[in-house]
């Protein structure tokens, strides 16, 4: 039996404990949705005070140069290319997730166009993070060119449908939004390449919470989010990564003046800049931008492997207080206990997943709820300690015992739930 005072005895001897005083969380507020919107680093307040009263209010459009805003896509893209196995000048903070989707799919349809023409499968997974199915579904509809889409239960799916020899590329959610499952990137990268497909990892719920591999394993595209586990701020940029053999074989089709080879020629022809550059598209939502380095230098100072081997202990700690303290619930739990397979946040299927969320948020606790009936909690390690996890627990115990998720108020939705 797992117990308070074993808790305590593990934050005292936790590495990462210290990182805990690098994030402003509310008192009294055990934050489980770091998955969703990462926790704001204690230095954003005066950054963020100091970009918008001196480098905007005092410095005005001079600091497109004296602060560097105009190289800031490239150079917090190469801070993230050290969480993401890849070297310089081969990532750019830009644009949201699903622009960035738009952008490298099409690249890597006109790649492939090229060499393999009859093939016209675009394969992601069923349970893939929606929006990645809509731009697939629009990028379609877009070119008119016989591309279909086909959606996967399985990696045995992905492998029969390679077998077809029909697939151009693949997209991929490298940890899965809703139950946690980790995909094994190198093996699935040489299962696609054996095949000659390429494939594209969405990266929103493992950057930050996995240590990866892109250019050792020979990816080819990756997008994610920067506002979870790297802590950006709200709708903070999303980063692309292209491998550099890719780069120069793609025409923006957001062929914006901040991707262009001269952008301050006004040249009245769009002309595709050399490298990384040319996946940028229009002007840069600045403030938003300078705050994503808060985060960024907080991990920078840690290491991944320690990071991934505290949330395997946390998430394993979850899962077993869950079924100590709550077993006669009838929580199920679909996030995999394979390490190999688990990602950095634990789901749990309940029929009344969506007011046991709200009844914990009142308490909190908070966590998130995924339809269909998936309460899903983001284990952050940099902010959160081994008696977090058992206290988060005893409050989900205390909603079911005293069944408080049946209040009226918790039954309401808002507009985001």
């Amino acid at each position: 039996m797992i117990n308070r005072e074993q808790c305590l005895a593990w934050d005292k001897e936790d590495q990462l404990n210290q990182f805990k005083q690098h994030f402003a969380l509310p008192e009294g507020v055990i934050y489980l949705d770091g998955n969703s919107l990462g926790a704001q680093p204690t230095a954003a307040l005066s950054l963020a005070n100091h970009v918008v009263t001196q480098e905007w209010g005092k410095d005005l459009i001079n600091s497109w140069n004296t602060a560097d805003w105009w190289g800031l896509p490239t150079r917090l893209g190469d801070k993230v290319a050290q969480l993401i196995g890849a070297d310089s000048g081969e990532t750019v903070i830009t644009d949201s997730t699903t622009l960035n989707l738009f952008k490298v799919l099409s690249a890597a349809i006109k790649i492939q166009a090229e060499q393999y023409p009859e093939r016209k499968v675009i394969v992601a997974e069923k349970d893939a993070f929606p929006t990645d199915l809509y731009i697939i579904e629009g990028l379609i509809n877009q070119i008119s060119q016989g591309y279909r889409l086909v959606l996967i239960e399985s990696n045995e799916d992905l492998y029969s449908l390679l077998d077809s020899n029909e697939v151009v590329a693949v997209v991929l959610s490298h940890v899965n939004y809703r139950t946690g499952y980790f995909y094994d990137m190198s093996a699935i990268n040489a299962k696609i390449h054996e095949k000659n497909a390429l494939v594209i990892w969405d990266l929103c719920h493992s950057v930050g919470a996995v240590p990866m591999e892109l250019k050792q394993t020979d990816s080819d595209f990756a997008i994610g989010c920067t506002y979870k586990y790297l802590n950006g701020g709200p709708g903070s940029p999303a980063l692309l990564w292209v491998n550099p053999k890719h780069q120069e074989g793609f025409w923006q089709p957001l062929s914006g003046w901040w991707g262009h080879q001269q952008p301050f020629a006004m040249a009245q022809h769009y002309q595709p800049s050399q490298g990384i550059r040319r996946y940028l598209c229009g002007t840069q939502p600045i403030v938003s931008m300078r705050l994503i380095e808060c985060g960024l230098d907080i991990f920078l100072s840690t290491d991944m492997q320690l990071i991934r081997e505290k949330s395997l202990k946390l998430t394993d700690l979850f899962m077993q207080l869950v079924e100590q303290e709550c077993s006669e619930f009838g929580f199920t739990l679909i996030t995999p206990k394979q390490h190999k397979h688990r990602g950095s946040h634990v789901s749990f299927r309940h029929e009344q997943g969506y007011a046991i969320i709200q009844a914990l948020i009142a308490r909190g606790v908070i966590g998130d709820y995924r339809e269909p009936e998936v309460l899903r909690f983001g284990i952050t390690p940099l902010y959160l300690g081994y008696e977090d996890i058992w206290n988060a627990v005893q409050h989900l115990k205390n909603v079911m015992t005293h069944a408080e998720w049946k209040n009226k108020q918790y039954q309401i939705r808002g507009s985001v739930t």
